[in-house]
């Protein structure tokens, strides 16, 4: 058989290799396939590359901010392969490779995988960044001191990060007593979702709560599952797309914005619609990200 066969690049966006190399990126993805602290359902480390293959489909025109983001500069790099050694191994190898990122001036995006994996990205980022504060848009609080016999299981993804640097929280309607209890200890600015209908200016507030560096963590389960059910931890209530959009919209507009993730995908098989949320929410968030310098006429 003769003849030339297109094929879709497997990266994100599924963009040609010429147009996706490392030394004209300003955005890396990291993909993390890692899910061994998951508790309820299972399945998160299937998340990066269900939304890879979700993004190959995207259209690369922005039709809200009127731009083709994608010509900042996209590299995908290979999934990092899980290691046996337990969570604290894992988080300490994708500091590893986001500090390779960072140290070479590129954005760096994490795609997860469970929450666990946001420290490897912070402790990264705090080296390049000492004033760095973290946002957690998320359903739990994840402030457990430890859980399951590790300090670094994803529900004290939140604890850990405040070991860091200030955190804010976002969206939060599920946390223990001891959770509670640390809370009123006033070392983290939590924003209950069922006090956001009461706040009207709660996304402003939130962002006056923030340094002028920030790194964004999103676990998915933030949203409310009647739009992202394909998350192991669903739980009641929660964001909507327009108020996840416009939060993010005005912390990158106010807030100098070093590096995000997403996690906690956790595909259902046959239901494509949350795995391709997570894309276009990717998408979208690095769009306002870079939004300055599409204004400025800057070429890529």
């Amino acid at each position: 058989m003769t003849g030339k066969f297109s094929t879709v690049p497997f990266n994100f966006g599924g963009l040609p290799h010429d147009q996706c190399r490392w030394e004209k990126s300003r955005v890396v993805f990291l993909p993390v396939p890692y899910d061994l602290t998951s508790t309820y359902l299972p399945g998160s480390r299937r998340g990066p590359l269900a939304i890879l293959e979700a993004s190959t489909h995207l259209e690369l025109f922005d039709e809200v901010l009127e731009q083709e983001t994608y010509r900042v500069g996209f590299h995908t790099l290979d999934s990092l392969e899980a290691v046996a050694t337990g969570p604290q191994g894992m988080i300490a190898l994708v500091e590893k490779y986001v500090q390779k990122v960072v140290r070479a001036g590129k954005f760096p995006v994490l795609i997860g995988g469970e929450h666990s994996l946001t420290l490897g990205a912070a402790r990264a980022l705090k080296k390049k960044h000492p004033r760095v504060s973290f946002l957690q848009l998320d359903a739990h609080a994840d402030l457990r001191e430890s859980y399951q016999g590790t300090s670094f299981s994803h529900a004290c993804a939140g604890r850990r990060l405040t070991e860091i640097g200030p955190l804010v929280q976002v969206g939060i309607r599920s946390l223990t007593q001891d959770e509670h209890l640390y809370l009123r200890k006033g070392k983290v600015k939590t924003f209950f979702w069922h006090h956001l209908a009461q706040t009207p200016d709660w996304q402003e507030e939130v962002c006056g709560s923030l340094l002028p560096e920030v790194y964004v963590t999103i676990d998915l389960d933030v949203l409310d599952p009647a739009i992202m059910p394909a998350v192991g931890t669903p739980e009641p209530g929660g964001l909507d797309w327009k108020s996840l959009t416009n939060l993010l919209r005005l912390v990158a507009g106010m807030k100098k914005v070093v590096g995000f993730d997403v996690v906690e995908l956790t595909p259902i098989p046959g239901l494509i619609a949350p795995d391709f949320l997570a894309a276009k929410l990717i998408y979208r968030f690095l769009g306002e990200v870079f939004v300055p310098s599409f204004r400025r006429g800057k070429r890529f």
